[in-house]
C-alpha cells in the first residue's frame, strides 16, 4: 500500500523542442522513453521555463548577461512553436484497494497536454491555475510510471516593438498570464513569455475521500484576548459506497526545543454519499488569549500548526492536510484626515512602509530558498509590506510561506494593468484578456491557494487600471467581506452579535479582505485612478520633507536610482560594460548622464534630473572608473532611499498612511530602482531603507533640520535621550548636545529641536551628524543614526581628500560555523582617539531585540549595564584574554592609521579564499546577512556587526572590510 500524502517531482525531468522530437506522446510513455540528456533531449529545469532550461544547458547564452538577450530569437520572429517543448520524467508509484492517486500542477503556462502510460489528458489555457489528475486507473501495475507533458507557449505572445515600451505591443494581455513578458521599462523581453512548466508538479496518494481546500479563518472579541477558529473543507468520496467518516482537526504550537503542545483537537462524524462532493464546516473552536501574529515591527509572528485528517470506516486513514495558521485580524478603511487607505492589524495601526515587488526570478527558477532570502531581505530592511505588482506572478505559497515568517504583509494583485489593458500607447485590450470567465476561474482558484496566509493582506484588481466591468463585479462579489470583517466605517459586527442567518466565515471564499478595484483608487494615491504615483527618478534628498512632495495619503509607487557594487557590474557584463557614463556638462548647469549601450539595455536609471536635480554622485567628484563609481554611488543610493522613508515617516498620520517603494528587486540583471542586486547583494541603499524604517527611530528632516523621533509603536517611551554630536575631518567635536528625560508617545512623531550647527559660527562646509537614541537608565541604544552633510549650495567634494587618512581600526572577529553554515561577529572599533568621556554611548549597545526584523515591544527594556567600571578589565584586555582561549574561536586585527577622523562608510563582504582572482571573476560568496553594513565611527566608536551565510563546499571563506578611507586585504574567518 503506498503511503498517504504528496510526492514532489523535482528531479529527473528531461525536455526537448516538439519540432525536434519525432514520436507521439503515446510512443514517449510507452514503447519509446527517452533514455537520458541525448540529443535532442536535455537535463530540465522544473519547475522552470523552456528558456531556463536552453539557459542550463548552454543552448542559447545567458540572457542576463550583458547583450546576450540580443542574441536569443524572440517568440514573435521564431513562432510559438519553437518554444513548445516536450517534458519527461518517471516515478514510481503501486496503489492497493481503493486508493487514489492524483497528478497535480500547481501551475503551468499556458496549456498542455499530459501523456501518462500512453493516456492523454489536457491541461486547458491559464498561467494562474492548478490542474489535479485523478490518474488511478491508467497507473501501471508494476508502479513504474512514464509521463510526458508537452506545453504550449501563450496563445497571443505578442511582439516587440523597435521602441520598446510597457508590455511590448499588449497582445499578451489577451491572455490570463504574466504581462511583463514582453518587456517593461525595467526589463527586457523575455524570449519564450515564461513558457513552460513553472510551478510544482507532484502526485498524492489518497483513500476513497479526499480534503479538498480547507478554508481556515479567525476571529475575535473582547479585545482579542477570546478568539475563535472557523474551519471549512470540502470533501469528495471517490468510492462506489457511503463513506462514514471521522473527521479530524488538531491545532498545535511549537514551545521551546521544537516540543508542540496540542491546542485543540476535534472529531465529527461525517457521512459522504458516493461520488459526491461536499463542503463541511467545523463547530469553531474557541481560544483564550492566543498568541497573535503581528507584520514586521509590530511584535511576533505567531504561527500555530492546523492539520486536518480524515479517516473512513473500514478503510482508515483516507487524507490528510496541514497548514501554518497565524491568529491576526486586519481591517482597512479610507483615513478622514489623510485621505490614504490606513490599516489596523489586531486593532493597531500600522504605518506602511513596504515596497513593490515584480518576481524572484524572470526564468521561473523559484525556490524556497531564494524566496526565503528574498522575504528575509525585506524584513532585514524594516519594511511591513510587498505589493505583488500586476503585471507579475499570483506568488506562489512558498514566498507567501516565508512572508507569514518574517512578517510582510502582501498586497496580491490580479493581471492587469494599465499599460497593457486600455491605458497605454497605443490603446489596446480597453476589456482586458479575451476569455473573463478563465480569468474569473484563475482568480478563484488562487484565492483558494493562498487564502489561509496571514501575511496575505489584500487583494486588488489591478495595477493603475480597475478589470474590466463584469471582472470587476464578480471580484466585488466573489471577495465581499463577511459581516465580521467589516471595518468600523462599514459597521462591522461581533462575533457576539453574529446571528444564525449568516454563514460561517470560512464558507465564503475568503470574505476577511478588502477587495480594492485598482492601484490608484480608493485610498490609494488620488483614490480616482488618476496617474497620481511615482515619481521613478533621482530627487534632491531635501524634497521628500516637503510640504508639496506628494499630496495623497498613501503613495504606492515612488522609485529611483539601484546601482550595485561594481563587482556585480564586472559578473554580469563583459569589460564594454565596466565604462562609466560621460558626464556631459549642460549650458542650464545641470550635467546629463550618458550610460554605455550595456547599461542602457539595462535599464539604467541616472543620478542626475537636469533641470531639477543635479547629478548627486558629481557631488562627490567627477568619477575616475568603475570602482569609483559605484562607490559614489551606494553614498548616493543610501542618503536617498534614507530620506525617501524618513521624509513620508515625518509626515505618518498627519499627511500619510503609508507608502510603497518602486521597486526592491529586479528579477534578472537590471539597473534601476533595487536594494539587492538579482545575485543577492545589498546596495547601501538597502541599509538607508533599514536605518529609516526601524519601529523607534531618531531623524533629521532635512528640510527643516529638525531632529525628529518617530514611534510606530503602541507603547509609550519613557525616560529615553538622544545625543546629537557634529564632527569635522578632523575627528573634532565641535558640537554636542544631549536632549535628556524625553517621553515618546506611541504611534507619533516628536519634533525635538533644530540642529543649530550650520547657523554657528564658522561652520565647515563638510560634517558629519551622529544622532543617538537611548535609555537613561544604562545608555542602551535604540536607535542610531548617522549623516554626512554640507552647508547650503555646498557639496561632498572634500571628502575626495579625506579617502587619504588612516583611521587606525581594531577588528574583533568570533565565529561558529556547523557544515556549512556560518556566523561571525565583528567588532569594529575606531581607535583614532579615546572616546570621550562624556559619551556615554561610544559602544552602541543596542536595547534588546527580537529574530530577524521582528520589534516585540515587551522586550524592549534597558539591558544589563555594560558601561564602564574601573573593576572591570577593558575592552581589548578582556577580548586577548579570550583570545588566548584557543577554544574561543576570536581573532583580533590591528589596523595601523596615524590620522584622527571618522572611519567612513565601511562594509564588509565575504568571499571565497582565492586572494588573486582572475579579471571580472566574482569571488563573492552570495547571499550573506549582515545586521548592520555601510556604517560609520566616529573616534572611539565601535560597533558590532553580525554576519551570516552558507559557504559552497570546500570553500574556506574570507570576510573583508572596506571604507571610503580603508581598504583592507581579506581575512580569513576560521
Amino acid at each position: 500500500m503506498a503511503e498517504i500524502g504528496k510526492t514532489l517531482l523535482e528531479s529527473g525531468w528531461l525536455a526537448a523542442r516538439s519540432t525536434e522530437v519525432e514520436l507521439t506522446g503515446t510512443q514517449l510513455t510507452t514503447t519509446h522513453p527517452p533514455t537520458g540528456p541525448t540529443s535532442p533531449w536535455m537535463e530540465a529545469v522544473v519547475p522552470g521555463t523552456v528558456l531556463a532550461t536552453l539557459v542550463k544547458n548552454k543552448v542559447v547564452a545567458d540572457p542576463f548577461y550583458g547583450l546576450e538577450n540580443e542574441t536569443i530569437i524572440d517568440i514573435a520572429d521564431s513562432g510559438r512553436e519553437y518554444y513548445t517543448f516536450w517534458f519527461f520524467t518517471k516515478f514510481q508509484c503501486q496503489l492497493s484497494g481503493p486508493q487514489h492517486l492524483d497528478l497535480n500542477f500547481r501551475a503551468i503556462n499556458y496549456s498542455a497536454e499530459v501523456y501518462l502510460n500512453g493516456h492523454k489528458m489536457i491541461l486547458p489555457e491559464g498561467m494562474f491555475r492548478r490542474h489535479s489528475l485523478d490518474v488511478t486507473d491508467i497507473l501501471n501495475p508494476d508502479g513504474a510510471n512514464l509521463l510526458a507533458v508537452l506545453v504550449h507557449p501563450p496563445d497571443h505572445p505578442g511582439s516587440i516593438p523597435p521602441e520598446g515600451g510597457q508590455g511590448g505591443d499588449h497582445e499578451i494581455g489577451k491572455d490570463v498570464a504574466a504581462q511583463y513578458v514582453e518587456g517593461w521599462d525595467w526589463i527586457a523581453p523575455v524570449r519564450d513569455r515564461n513558457t513552460g512548466i513553472w510551478d510544482e508538479v507532484s502526485i498524492s496518494v489518497t483513500g476513497p475521500v479526499k480534503i479538498i481546500d480547507p478554508h481556515l479563518v479567525s476571529s475575535f472579541s473582547d479585545q482579542y484576548t477570546r478568539a475563535y477558529l472557523h474551519a471549512t473543507t470540502e470533501l469528495e468520496n471517490r468510492s462506489a459506497w457511503v463513506a462514514d467518516c471521522s473527521l479530524n482537526i488538531q491545532v498545535t504550537t511549537e514551545l521551546e526545543g521544537s516540543v508542540c503542545l496540542i491546542e485543540h483537537l476535534q472529531t465529527q462524524h461525517v457521512s459522504v454519499p458516493p461520488g459526491a462532493r461536499i463542503q463541511y464546516t467545523f463547530p469553531k473552536l474557541f481560544f483564550c488569549k492566543p498568541n497573535l501574529w503581528w507584520p514586521n515591527g509590530m511584535g511576533k509572528q505567531s504561527l500555530y500548526s492546523v492539520s486536518i485528517t480524515v479517516d473512513v470506516k473500514g478503510y482508515g486513514e483516507s487524507d490528510m492536510w496541514d497548514h501554518l495558521f497565524g491568529f491576526r485580524n486586519i481591517e482597512s478603511y479610507i483615513d478622514g484626515a489623510t485621505g490614504g487607505r490606513l490599516f489596523k492589524i489586531n486593532g493597531q495601526p500600522i504605518f506602511i512602509r513596504g515596497g513593490n515587488w515584480i518576481l524572484s526570478d524572470c526564468l521561473l527558477r523559484l525556490s524556497k530558498e531564494r524566496y526565503k532570502t528574498d522575504i528575509r531581505f525585506h524584513a532585514d530592511m524594516n519594511l511591513n509590506m510587498i505589493r505583488c505588482w500586476g503585471g507579475g506572478l499570483a506568488e506562489r505559497p512558498e514566498f507567501y510561506h516565508y512572508c507569514d515568517v518574517y512578517g510582510l504583509l502582501v498586497w496580491q494583485e490580479f493581471w492587469i494593468t494599465g499599460d497593457v489593458d486600455g491605458r497605454g500607447v497605443p490603446v489596446s485590450n480597453p476589456n482586458g484578456p479575451l476569455d473573463h470567465d478563465l480569468f474569473m476561474l484563475c482568480v478563484r482558484d488562487t484565492v483558494k491557494l493562498l487564502r489561509n496566509h496571514p501575511s496575505l493582506a489584500l487583494w486588488v484588481g489591478g495595477n493603475e487600471q480597475v478589470p474590466p466591468d463584469d471582472i470587476n463585479t464578480a471580484l466585488k462579489n466573489d471577495l465581499k467581506l463577511h459581516p465580521l470583517f467589516r471595518s468600523h466605517s462599514e459597521n462591522a459586527t461581533s462575533v457576539k452579535e453574529l446571528s444564525v442567518e449568516f454563514e460561517d466565515p470560512s464558507q465564503y471564499l475568503d470574505g476577511t479582505r478588502v477587495y480594492i478595484q485598482g492601484s490608484m483608487w480608493d485610498g490609494f494615491a488620488n483614490g480616482k485612478g488618476d496617474f497620481t504615483d511615482g515619481p521613478y527618478e533621482i530627487q534632491n534628498p531635501e524634497d521628500f520633507f516637503k510640504d508639496n512632495y506628494y499630496n495623497y495619503g498613501f503613495n504606492p509607487e515612488v522609485g529611483s536610482i539601484g546601482m550595485p557594487v561594481a563587482a556585480t557590474i564586472r559578473a554580469t557584463m563583459p569589460s564594454k560594460g565596466w565604462q562609466i557614463p560621460l558626464f556631459k556638462k549642460l549650458p542650464n548647469g545641470y550635467t546629463e548622464e550618458v550610460p554605455n549601450p550595456i547599461w542602457e539595455y539595462h535599464k539604467y536609471i541616472p543620478y542626475s534630473k537636469p533641470g531639477k536635480v543635479h547629478d548627486q554622485i558629481e557631488l562627490y567628484g567627477i568619477p575616475k572608473d568603475l570602482d569609483d563609481f559605484c562607490l559614489k554611488a551606494q553614498l548616493v543610493n543610501y542618503i536617498q532611499y534614507r530620506a525617501l522613508l524618513e521624509g513620508w515617516t515625518s509626515r505618518m498620520w498627519s499627511k500619510y498612511t503609508g507608502v510603497l517603494i518602486w521597486k526592491t528587486q529586479n528579477p534578472w540583471s537590471g539597473l534601476r530602482g533595487q536594494f539587492y542586486d538579482y545575485l543577492l547583494d545589498q546596495t547601501a541603499g538597502f541599509y538607508g531603507c533599514r536605518c529609516a524604517a526601524e519601529p523607534i527611530h531618531v531623524q533629521l528632516n532635512l528640510a527643516t533640520y529638525f531632529i525628529e523621533v518617530v514611534n510606530t509603536t503602541s507603547k509609550e517611551l519613557l525616560d529615553v535621550a538622544i545625543e546629537a554630536s557634529v564632527w569635522d575631518l578632523e575627528g573634532d567635536c565641535p558640537s554636542y548636545k544631549v536632549y535628556d528625560k524625553l517621553s515618546l508617545p506611541p504611534k507619533k512623531v516628536l519634533s525635538i529641536s533644530e540642529l543649530n550647527y550650520p547657523k554657528s559660527k564658522n561652520p565647515k562646509p563638510l560634517y558629519f551628524l551622529l544622532l543617538k537614541l537611548y535609555h537613561m537608565s544604562n545608555y542602551s541604544v535604540i536607535s542610531r543614526n548617522f549623516y554626512w552633510l554640507h552647508l547650503s549650495g555646498g557639496d561632498y567634494k572634500l571628502l575626495e581628500p579625506y579617502r587619504n587618512k588612516r583611521i587606525p581600526l581594531t577588528i574583533t572577529s568570533k565565529t561558529s560555523h556547523k557544515g556549512s553554515s556560518y556566523e561571525i561577529e565583528m567588532n569594529v572599533q575606531n581607535k583614532s582617539k579615546k572616546p570621550d568621556p562624556k559619551i556615554l554611548t561610544y559602544k552602541n549597545n543596542y536595547a534588546s531585540r527580537n529574530g530577524h526584523g521582528d520589534f516585540d515591544m515587551a522586550s524592549l527594556e534597558p539591558i544589563q549595564d555594560e558601561t564602564e567600571d574601573k573593576q572591570k578589565p577593558g575592552l581589548l584586555q578582556r577580548l586577548y584574554r579570550q583570545l588566548s582561549r584557543e577554544t574561543d574561536g576570536l581573532k583580533v586585527t590591528e589596523i595601523n592609521g596615524s590620522d584622527a577622523g571618522v572611519a567612513f562608510f565601511l562594509n564588509f563582504s565575504v568571499h571565497t579564499s582565492k586572494t588573486v582572482p582572475k579579471e571580472g571573476e566574482d569571488t563573492r560568496i552570495l547571499p550573506v546577512n549582515y545586521s548592520d553594513n555601510y556604517f560609520s565611527l566616529v573616534p572611539g566608536e565601535e560597533m558590532s556587526v553580525k554576519i551570516s551565510f552558507e559557504a559552497p563546499e570546500g570553500i574556506t571563506p574570507r570576510v573583508a572590510l572596506q571604507g571610503w578611507n580603508y581598504h583592507c586585504e581579506m581575512h580569513t574567518v576560521i
